[in-house]
């Protein structure tokens, strides 16, 4: 357990980045729920519309929060840290601005993996489905596949950056964290997203439209070959993310770059019809054209390979979308209760 004894466990620090994001706050709840001790690397913002972070933190508030641009200076006097979860990012596949991205995305990365190899702290962090672009090349978490995969967007390019670096340091016999994790999540949903905008979970964005009154509305496929509504992702729950994330920090013999879905891609179409059963309504599907910023940058499919991560010894189950659909919108959303 890094330079942490046992006479200091219970003191010891779990670091997340981007814990007052979606999946780091959902992460949060967890520790909050068993009594860790937290420290959250985030900026909460200013609550202007009622979907600010800090309500993602309200039920489970951190021991500490510390914005990104202190990082350094903490790390420098820091107690006792048993791991790092670097999930803070850039997140949108809509991003423009090359030098934020690249800073944010992999200059951070590789200052947290320097420090965790230097002080013997577990690294656990997150890649993107975003990396495999329209999937031709599969969905293999291979590192040896990696020189093939071609991104859609600098989202996707900047994660796809850092896993190569990460190969890289660990292929050359570099310095590496006593457990080093990277997870390619696939499309996560669930409760605590209210704050990402635009890239907000598609089960949020067709429930809030069946809310209105309206039909869920759906992209035409811009594929041929491929109907309406055929298009596909591999959907995973919050909560199965969640899980994983807490499995890694109890097996710190695993490592290495691992998808994390379910390995059961489920159509836009399964999904609507999906919300519109968990909000008791009928099911009503409405196709629109595609906006012209998505053409080109969009994945019609995707598949997570689940092998590996099984192989290395996760074995739990994976939440239907059903399922999990039916807890989000079923348990949060028409409750009036979007948060953990």
């Amino acid at each position: 357990m890094a330079h942490v004894g046992v006479a200091e466990y219970n003191r010891a620090m779990i670091v997340i980045t981007g814990g007052a994001g979606f999946i780091g706050s959902c992460l949060q709840a967890a520790f909050h729920a068993s009594g860790r001790q937290t420290v959250i690397i985030d900026r909460l913002g200013i609550d202007e519309s009622g979907g600010g972070k800090w309500r993602n933190l309200a039920a489970h508030p951190p021991s500490r929060i510390i914005a990104p641009d202190a990082l350094d200076a903490f790390l420098a006097d820091a107690p006792p840290i048993e791991r790092i979860y670097h999930l803070g990012a850039i997140s949108e596949t809509t991003a423009r601005d090359g030098d934020l991205v690249w800073h944010s995305n992999v200059t951070l990365s590789q200052r947290l993996w320097d420090w965790c190899a230097a002080h013997r702290v577990p690294f656990i962090y997150a890649s993107s489905a975003a990396t495999y672009g329209d999937g031709a090349q599969g969905f293999d978490d291979d590192l040896d596949r990696l020189d093939a995969l071609r991104p859609l967007n600098l989202y996707g390019w900047s994660k796809h950056a850092f896993d190569l670096d990460v190969r890289r340091r660990v292929r050359a016999g570099e310095a590496a964290p006593p457990q080093w994790v990277g997870l390619k999540f696939f499309n996560v949903y669930g409760p605590n997203e209210l704050h990402k905008g635009r890239m907000i979970s598609v089960v949020k964005v067709k429930y809030d439209e069946i809310a209105a009154g309206g039909p869920a509305r759906l992209f035409r496929s811009d594929r041929a070959g491929m109907a309406d509504g055929a298009q596909a992702r591999d959907f995973i729950w919050v909560g199965d993310v969640v899980d994983v994330l807490l499995w890694l920090g109890e097996n710190p013999s695993v490592s290495g770059l691992f998808n994390l879905g379910t390995g059961d891609a489920r159509t836009y179409l399964d999904l609507a019809h999906a919300v519109c059963d968990a909000a008791g309504q009928p099911r009503a599907v409405e196709f629109i054209d595609m906006p012209a910023a998505l053409r080109g940058q969009y994945q019609s499919f995707t598949e997570a390979r689940m092998d590996r991560l099984r192989a290395a010894g996760y074995t739990r189950p994976w939440t239907s979308l059903e399922e999990g659909v039916h807890r989000y919108v079923g348990g949060h959303l028409v409750a009036g209760q979007p948060h953990l």
